[in-house]
Parts: C-alpha cells; structure tokens; sequence
C-alpha cells in the first residue's frame, strides 16, 4: 500500500493555499524596495551616530574657549573651523543635533500623543465631545503655526525663564501646534472604522469602550501615525530652528542649529565667514530631506493607494 504525499489545500478552491503575509512584513519589503526611502533612512542613521556619539571622540568636547583662535578658518586641526569664541565648529555641530534632533523627536511623540488620544475620542464618541475638540482644533489652526511659536517664544523671554528649562517648553511648545491636523487625520478613520464588523461584534459582545478604542481601533491608525510622526519631525526641527535663530527658542551656551546661524548674525561674517553659518543649515537642510524621504517612503509602503502617480 503506497502512500502519495499530499500538498496542503485550501478548503474553499481545492489549490495549494499560498503562504500569507503580514501587512508589517508586506510593508517593510515595499519599504526596501524604495531606493529614496533607503536612502533617507541611510542618512539619518549616520546623522544620529554623528551627533549622539561623534562628540565622545573629539578632543574639542569640552567646549573650552580659546580667544586665539576666534573665527579661524577651516584647518587640519579643525576642519570646519572655529566660532566666534574660539570653539571647535564640528564639536558643535554634532552637539547642537543632539539638542535638535532630540527636540524634534520628543515634540513629535507628544504631539502624536495628544492628537491621536483626542481624535479616537472625538471620532468615536462624537457629539460634544466631537465638537469641543474639533473646534478647539480648528481655531488652533486658523493661527498661522511660526507667528504662534514667536508669540509664545516672545512670552518666554519677558518672563525671563531659564535657559534649563526652556528646551523642555520648546518641545510642548511645538507639540501644542502640531497636534491638530494629526487629530483630524485620526478622526476621519475611526469615524470609518467605528461602523466596520469588527466594532460591531466589540458591541455585542459588550466589550467596554476603553478596550474598544485603545485595543481594536488605536491599532488600525498605526500605519497613518507611523507616518505623520515621522515627516512631523522635520517640521519640528525647522520650528525649533527658526525660534533659536531668533533667540526665542533654546538658548546660548546650549547650542543648537538654530542658534548657531544666529550667531554669524552680521554682514561680514555671511559673506567672509561661511563656515559659521554653512554647516548648521547644511545639517538642517539634509537632515529634513532625509526625513521627508523616509516619511513619503513609509507613506507608500503602508499605503500602496496613496502612492502620487
């Protein structure tokens, strides 16, 4: 009696049944395939491992002002040069992403945090709770977002807060102006997703709204917050720069991009002196390409439908 191998098959066409991926592994091999995106990501690891770790390995880390050698230009010793108080320009550099970068990163979670929170409840409660946030988000960005950081930057400096202190406000400062739009996003899809089977077999089964919002519906908008957090980081960077530049955000001897242009703040210096104020836009610049790259790669990895044409 001879026994013949069987395939597995599928009980509904009576074919092989193909393996079955997940939506995460489907994703992150669309991911992978996107050139820019890797790109993107490339960047920004070699930028994090500049900044957080390059300054344990530069001689200059201290900080130490050295008057004879103010404003020099770029030499073996120091490759990008010196500043205006005679400190090592790329020591500076890497140290200023760390504030940057870590300002970015942390206004970006809370405002990912609040916005996400208050669009699953608006979305699925509706009525007035719908309306109470909706319309406190609406008049929120009916305000032009950079003239409401000056304003609260300019708030700041009259009540003389510390410079300790002030990049902590800086980071609720500029998740408070970014959780908006990511609350409607996230709205819009639990208003969708609250009608799916699912939401209604939660119902009958008497499941309590705590588990149904934070255990059922949170999880089906990780693809969309996934996606805004990560272009919502460059936003952030550019916000905490423009506030430094203007002297309303984190402050000297605290460096960050932004205040270091600020500090080749005269004529000469931008037209003598571009090693002063090249390198912290240089960083700016790519390091919100590389974001944005990485945000619209993961935008099409997680979404197909969205791809631009």
């Amino acid at each position: 009696m001879s026994v013949t191998a069987q395939h597995p098959l599928n009980p509904a066409a009576g074919q092989p049944s193909a393996p079955k991926s997940s939506l995460w592994k489907q994703s992150f091999l669309r991911l992978r395939k996107n050139k820019m995106a890797m790109l993107g990501l490339g960047v920004l690891i070699f930028i994090f491992l500049l900044c957080f770790i390059g300054p344990f390995f530069s001689p200059y880390s201290s900080g130490k002002v050295d008057a004879g050698l103010i404003k020099a230009p770029p030499s073996l010793k120091h490759w990008l040069g010196t500043d205006q108080l005679g400190r090592d320009i790329l020591t500076r550099l890497m140290q200023a992403g760390r504030i940057s970068l870590t300002v970015g990163l942390a206004s970006m979670v809370l405002s990912v945090l609040i916005g996400s929170v208050l669009g699953i409840l608006a979305g699925f409660y509706r009525g007035v709770v719908d309306q109470v946030i909706m319309r406190v988000a609406d008049v929120l960005m009916t305000i032009p977002e950079l003239p409401m950081l000056f304003i609260m930057g300019a708030v700041l400096s009259e009540w003389k807060v510390p410079s300790d202190y002030r990049l902590y406000i800086v980071m609720i400062m500029l998740s408070l102006v970014g959780w908006p739009g990511l609350a409607r996003m996230v709205r819009s899809q639990i208003l969708g997703l609250r009608e799916r089977e699912f939401i209604q077999a939660a119902d009958a089964l008497g499941l309590r709204d705590r588990r149904k919002l934070f255990y059922h519906l949170l999880p089906n908008t990780i693809p969309l917050l996934i996606v805004v957090a990560t272009l919502r980081v460059g936003g952030a960077i550019i916000g905490e720069s423009t506030l430094s530049y203007f002297g309303l955000g984190v402050v000297p001897p605290t460096a960050s991009w932004g205040n270091m242009i600020d500090a080749a703040n005269s004529l000469i210096d931008f037209q003598k002196r571009p090693w002063l104020w090249a390198p912290p836009g240089f960083a700016i610049f790519i390091t919100v390409i590389a974001v944005n790259l990485l945000g619209d790669g993961l935008r099409d990895a997680m979404d197909p439908k969205m791809k631009s044409r």
